[in-house]
C-alpha cells in the first residue's frame, strides 16, 4: 500500500475522535500524527479537519508533454550542433523525418512539433549538460604580496605588454592528471601564442614560456597573470627578472576576471575552439597539441584572422554603446607598432610571404583528425582496462 493511502486510512480512523476531543487531547493526537508521518502541524490540522486529503498527485495541472521527450530533445539538440531553441524549432521539421530512435513513436513526434521555442529551452535545461570549463586556479595566498597589482588605467602604446593564463583540459573533473594549455597574448597587437603542458608545475610553465619566447616577433616587456600558483612562484619570478633586460611581472586582482580580459577571451577562441572541453589524459598527446598550436593554429590566427578592439563604451540610460576599431590582423597591428625595429618587421614580412591560409587550414584539419583519433583510442583503452 502506498504512503498516501496509508495516511488516508489513518485519518479515517482518528478523524472523529480528533473532532470530538477536548483541546488538550487534540494537541496530543495532533503531535502523535505529525511524528508518525513527518508532516507539518498546520498541514496536519487541515487533514484531520477534513479540508484536504492527500491524493498522491503533485500540485498543479498535469504535464502536457511526455517526460521521455527530455532525452530525445537533448539528442536532437546535440546533433544540430547545439543551436539555440528558436533555430531548433525551425529545424525540427527537417530533422525529424530522419530521426530513428526505437521508442520515438508518432505521438512523441507530434508533441515535439507542437512545442514552442520556450518549451524546448525548458526541456533542454533538464537534459543537457552545460559545456563549461572548470577553474583550476589555486590562489597563491602569501606570494601575491611580492608581485604588484597592475595599474589598469594606463594606455598601452607599445608591443610587448602581455597577459597570460592557463586552461584546464579536465572535462568535468579536476581529479587526476590531465593536459593544460598556456595562453599568452599581447595587449596592443592581440598576437597570441599557446603551448600545452601535462601539469601546472612551475617547471612546465617555465618551459612553455621559453618556447613561446623563441617564436614571438617582439620582446616581452611585462607579463600580467592572475593570482594562480603556477605564475606566482620563485621559479617564474627568477626566470623573468634574472636577465639583462628584466620583464616586469604584475598580477590582476583576485576574483576579478576582467582584469585579464585580453587573455580570458583568447582562452575560448584559441583553446576551446580547437580542443573543446574534452578531458585529455594521454601525456603523449601534449607534443601533438604543441605542434598544432605552433605550426597551424597560432599562425592562422596571427596572420590571417582579423580581430576588433574595443575603443570606447558609453552608457545611455540602461543601454551601453560600444565602438570598435576596424578589423585588423595581429600581424598588421604588429607592423604598426612604434617600438618594433625595421629589421624585426622585415623578418616577419618574409615569414608572412611563406604562409598560405588554405594550406594552414588543411594541415590543421589533418592534425586534428589524428589527434581526436588518438584521443578516442586512449579513452576506449581506459574503459576496456
Amino acid at each position: 500500500m502506498k504512503r498516501h493511502e496509508l495516511i488516508k486510512d489513518h485519518i479515517k480512523r482518528i478523524q472523529d475522535r480528533y473532532r470530538d476531543a477536548p483541546k488538550d487531547r487534540k494537541k496530543t493526537i495532533l503531535t502523535e500524527f505529525c511524528h508518525t508521518w513527518g508532516v507539518g502541524r498546520m498541514y496536519a490540522i487541515r487533514l484531520l479537519g477534513g479540508k484536504r486529503l492527500p491524493s498522491g498527485k503533485g500540485a498543479g495541472r498535469p504535464s502536457k508533454y511526455d517526460g521521455r521527450l527530455v532525452e530525445h530533445i537533448t539528442v536532437l539538440w546535440a546533433s544540430m550542433e547545439r543551436i539555440c531553441p528558436k533555430r531548433m524549432k525551425a529545424a525540427l521539421r527537417i530533422w525529424l523525418p530522419f530521426y530513428r530512435a526505437p521508442d520515438f513513436d508518432p505521438k512523441l513526434k507530434a508533441q515535439v512539433l507542437d512545442m514552442s521555442a520556450s518549451t524546448l529551452e525548458r526541456f533542454l535545461k533538464r537534459g543537457r549538460k552545460t559545456l563549461k570549463g572548470l577553474s583550476g586556479t589555486k590562489r597563491a595566498k602569501f606570494f601575491k604580496y611580492k608581485i604588484p597589482l597592475n595599474v589598469f588605467e594606463q594606455k598601452i602604446v607599445n608591443a610587448g605588454h602581455t597577459n597570460t593564463d592557463t586552461v584546464a583540459h579536465c572535462g568535468d573533473s579536476l581529479q587526476g592528471d590531465f593536459a593544460w594549455s598556456l595562453t599568452l597574448t599581447d595587449r596592443l597587437t592581440a598576437w597570441t601564442e599557446n603551448r600545452a603542458t601535462f601539469s601546472k608545475d612551475s617547471r612546465e610553465i617555465k618551459k612553455a614560456l621559453e618556447s613561446i619566447e623563441t617564436t614571438l616577433p617582439f620582446r616581452i616587456l611585462s607579463l600580467q597573470s592572475d593570482c594562480g600558483t603556477e605564475f606566482l612562484n620563485y621559479r617564474i619570478m627568477r626566470y623573468l627578472q634574472n636577465r639583462p633586460q628584466s620583464i616586469i611581472m604584475t598580477r590582476s586582482r583576485p576574483y576579478h576576471k576582467n582584469d585579464n580580459a585580453h587573455v580570458e577571451q583568447k582562452n575560448f577562441t584559441h583553446v576551446r575552439q580547437v580542443f573543446g572541453y574534452d578531458r585529455i589524459e594521454q601525456e603523449a598527446l601534449v607534443a601533438l597539441m604543441n605542434e598544432i598550436y605552433r605550426d597551424y593554429w597560432n599562425p592562422l590566427h596571427n596572420f590571417f584572422l582579423p580581430s576588433m578592439r574595443l575603443i570606447e563604451k558609453e552608457r545611455y540610460g540602461s543601454r551601453i554603446k560600444k565602438r570598435y576599431d576596424l578589423p585588423t590582423t595581429p600581424y598588421e597591428r604588429f607592423m604598426l607598432a612604434p617600438n618594433v625595429s625595421e629589421e624585426r618587421k622585415e623578418q616577419l614580412k618574409a615569414r608572412f610571404k611563406t604562409l598560405n591560409p588554405f594550406e594552414l587550414k588543411q594541415g590543421l584539419e589533418k592534425k586534428l583528425e589524428v589527434f581526436y583519433c588518438l584521443l578516442r583510442q586512449g579513452k576506449a583503452g581506459k574503459k576496456a582496462a
